[in-house]
């Protein structure tokens, strides 16, 4: 290998720069030389320290961490095993019928309807019932009667609570056996309770009324009577027959029907179904408190009342002003419903209690029976259609005596040979 001048030349200047540079620096003194050696062992030592410090620190975090976990796994399975769990919301079944918008029950055929739900309880609607199914979830149901009878046989629950509105009238139930009925025409109510206890809320004197089993409770709004009677019989005692019954007890009360006075009624049972906007009068009605309607309509006025009304709450007002003997307000009421809401079945009922309304007025005898003339007109089979032809013949009947009345009854066995009426039917076509 051969190499130029100029390299060797650079080589020799590099040789003569570094022995300068070495020559110029002072050699360190073995003093110093130990302080230096001391100084790089202490900084070793002290890199190992805070290595340590973090391996420990990190370690004592991911046990924490471990810890925490596990005892929130222990928390969790704990609460699993021994809490209670929450009830699931009840599944039903329908036999015999559908339901529709509004939760309203329909009949399929003439069999009636019936309702299973899969904890055990039944609801079976006779044939011709009106119903409606308003609520369902984990804590019950929530049925109503409108018109007809029906019978329950509701599974014991301590989780679970039922109400049963019939007409103006609320049953609340938990484990229990019994028949209600309503029939709005005349206005009475009756419960056959076959086995537990049931609390009665509504049009009565004295609060809400405890029924125990084997007892009969009968109410007419019309003739302002609450009777209870020991019910003794196969039929209302069911299962429970080898109970011994309990001591006879009959009582007759007065329904307060004067317009200045308010039943004593029970405080408002929880709501189930909660719609914005509405003014609730329906479950008012439910729990017996007409005053609170009525009083709400004066503070906001009747017109306005009407116009902003729901349907639902509607009705109730007009059941409300009728039970009151507010006829111009029942009146006016129900002429809303069929201005307001003329698809509705709703509006077919409202000509219905028109009738009605117009015949406890006194002096409309006229007015009801072409109220009841429309109803069997527009609606032939409806669920007021026995009910209007009945009181067609009882009003004929006095407005032109039993001649008058005795083709009405005619049409009224023919097609309704099982009604409420038929008794003063065949009675009418004896008379000479």
């Amino acid at each position: 290998m051969t190499t130029t001048s100029d390299e060797t030349t650079d080589s020799r200047a590099l040789v003569l720069l570094t022995e300068l540079g070495r020559d110029g620096v002072p050699r360190p003194t073995r003093t110093e030389l130990d302080q230096g050696l001391a100084a790089l062992y202490s900084r070793i030592a002290a890199g190992r320290v805070r290595r340590r410090e973090i391996a420990r620190w990190s370690l004592i975090g991911v046990v924490a961490v471990v810890s925490i976990l596990m005892t929130l796994q222990i928390v969790s399975l704990s609460r699993s095993r021994w809490s209670t769990p929450e009830p699931r919301a009840l599944a039903y079944q329908i036999e015999g019928g559908n339901v529709l918008e509004g939760g309203y029950l329909r009949e399929f055929g003439h069999g009636g309807i019936k309702l299973v739900f899969d904890e055990g309880s039944r609801f079976v609607l006779t044939p011709g019932t009106r119903g409606r199914l308003r609520a369902v979830d984990q804590g019950g149901a929530r049925v109503a009667i409108e018109n007809g009878t029906a019978s329950f046989e509701v599974t014991p629950s301590s989780d679970r609570r039922w109400f049963v509105e019939v007409g103006p009238f609320m049953v609340t139930v938990k484990g229990t056996v019994f028949t209600v009925s309503w029939d709005p025409s005349s206005e009475r109510f009756e419960l056959r309770l076959r086995r537990g206890r049931v609390e009665v809320n509504g049009p009565v004197s004295g609060g809400s009324l405890a029924l125990r089993t084997g007892q009969r409770l009968v109410v007419s709004l019309a003739e302002g009577e609450t009777l209870i009677t020991e019910d003794e019989s196969d039929e209302a005692l069911g299962e429970s027959a080898g109970v011994p019954p309990p001591p006879a007890a009959i009582a007759s009360v007065p329904v307060d029907q004067s317009a200045g006075s308010s039943p004593s009624i029970a405080p408002a049972l929880p709501t189930v179904v909660k719609v914005a906007g509405e003014r609730r009068w329906a479950e008012e009605l439910a729990s017996g408190h007409w005053d609170r309607i009525l009083e709400s309509v004066e503070r906001t006025g009747v017109e306005a009342a009407l116009n902003g009304a729901s349907s639902e709450d509607l009705f109730a007002l007009a059941d409300a002003a009728r039970y009151r003997r507010r006829t111009d307000l029942a009146r006016a009421a129900l002429q809303a419903q069929r201005r307001r809401f003329p698809n509705s079945a709703r509006a077919l009922d409202a000509i219905f209690l028109l009738g009605r309304v117009e015949e406890s007025g006194g002096g409309g005898m006229v007015r009801a029976v072409a109220w009841y003339d429309e109803y069997l007109a527009r609606a032939p089979t409806g669920p007021y259609a026995a009910e209007a032809l009945g009181r067609k013949m009882t009003v004929a009947s006095q407005i032109g005596g039993s001649a008058q009345a005795r083709p009405i009854a005619e049409e009224y066995l023919r097609r309704f040979p099982k009604g409420s009426y038929a008794g003063s039917a065949r009675a009418l076509l004896r008379v000479p």
